[in-house]
C-alpha cells in the first residue's frame, strides 16, 4: 500500500488507538466515511478501537454516537478513559492549583484560560469570540464573567492561543514554570495541554491495556504531533501519518498515508484483511 511501511505483525493487534485531529479526522474536521463500519468490524473481530485525544470525553461521545459503547475513548490526554460503556478512570487537578494555572496565563497575557471539567468546558465570557473556534472541541461550554469562584471538578486545564504561536510560548515561557509539576505538552499550533505529572496519553493507553488484559505489545497506536509521543513509544505497533512532522518519525515504526489520504482506515482496512475479516 503506498504511503506506509508494512507492519508483518497485524494479525496480533488487540487494540488500535488513533489521535483524533490531524490524524483520523482530515483537514476539514470530517471521519472517514466508513468509520462506523470500521469501529463495528473492529468489535466483532475482538479489537477494542479507542480515540485517544486531548478533547474532553463529552465531546467524544457526541463524535462517535451510536458506536461509543462497542469502543473506548481516552480523552483530555488520558485523564479520563471511557471504555464500553463505562468510565474507568479519571483524574482530577486540585482547584487551587487551576487556580494557580488561571493566574499564570492572564498575567503572561497571550493566551486565552480553558478550564476542562468533566461535564463542561470553562471560559470567560469575554473569550466568547472565538466560540466557533472552541465549539470544534468542546460539545459543552459554560461561560463565566470571570473564573474567580468556579469551583468544579477539573482533569485538564489548556490555553487556547488565538495567534497560532504555542510551541514558541511553551518553549519560552511555559516549560520551564511548570514541567516540573505537571504533564505539559503543546497539543498543536493552538493550545497548550496540562495534565497531572503521571497523565499522558502513553500512560493512559497502558492503563486501558490493563483494563482490557491485554499487553502494550499487542497494541497499535497512530499520531501527529508531540501529545502522541508517549502513546506511539508505549505500543508496539506505532504509527506517525504521513502529515505529521519530520520530528515525529523518530518516535514510530512505521508510517501510516496522510489523514486526508484517511490513513487510519486504511491501516484498520490492513489489519481486518490480516485477520481474516
Amino acid at each position: 500500500m503506498q504511503g506506509f511501511e508494512a507492519d508483518a505483525g497485524l494479525a496480533s493487534v488487540k487494540l488500535v488507538a488513533s489521535d483524533m485531529d490531524c490524524t483520523l479526522l482530515a483537514d476539514d474536521g470530517s471521519m472517514p466515511p466508513n468509520m462506523p463500519e470500521l469501529i463495528e468490524a473492529l468489535a466483532d473481530a475482538d479489537v477494542t478501537f479507542c480515540a485517544a485525544s486531548g478533547r474532553p470525553l463529552y465531546t467524544l461521545r457526541a463524535m462517535f454516537g451510536d458506536y461509543v459503547d462497542r469502543m473506548a475513548l481516552l480523552s483530555d490526554n488520558g485523564a479520563a478513559i471511557w471504555c464500553a460503556g463505562e468510565l474507568v478512570f479519571k483524574d482530577l487537578i486540585d482547584v487551587a492549583t487551576y487556580h494557580e494555572l488561571i493566574d499564570f496565563t492572564l498575567a503572561d497575557g497571550r493566551g486565552c484560560p480553558v478550564v476542562c471539567g468533566i461535564e463542561s468546558g470553562y471560559l470567560r465570557t469575554c473569550d466568547r469570540v472565538h466560540d466557533a473556534f472552541f465549539r470544534r472541541f468542546f460539545t459543552e461550554i459554560t461561560y463565566l464573567d470571570d473564573l474567580d469562584s468556579l469551583d468544579a471538578d477539573v482533569n485538564k486545564y489548556t490555553v487556547y492561543f488565538p495567534e497560532g504561536d504555542s510551541e514558541e510560548v511553551f518553549a519560552r515561557t511555559y516549560r520551564d514554570a511548570w514541567a516540573g509539576r505537571f504533564s505539559v505538552t503543546t497539543a498543536g499550533p493552538e493550545w497548550i495541554d496540562f495534565m497531572n505529572p503521571h497523565v499522558d496519553k502513553g500512560r493512559g493507553i497502558k492503563r486501558l491495556c490493563d483494563h482490557l488484559g491485554i499487553s502494550t505489545a499487542d497494541a497499535l497506536a497512530l499520531g501527529d504531533t508531540y501529545n502522541d509521543v508517549q502513546m506511539l513509544e508505549a505500543v508496539g505497533h506505532s504509527y506517525v501519518v504521513a502529515n505529521a512532522g519530520e520530528h515525529m518519525r523518530a518516535h514510530a515504526r512505521f508510517m501510516a498515508p496522510s489523514n486526508n489520504e484517511r490513513g487510519v482506515a486504511r491501516v484498520i482496512e490492513a489489519l481486518l484483511a490480516a485477520k481474516g475479516r
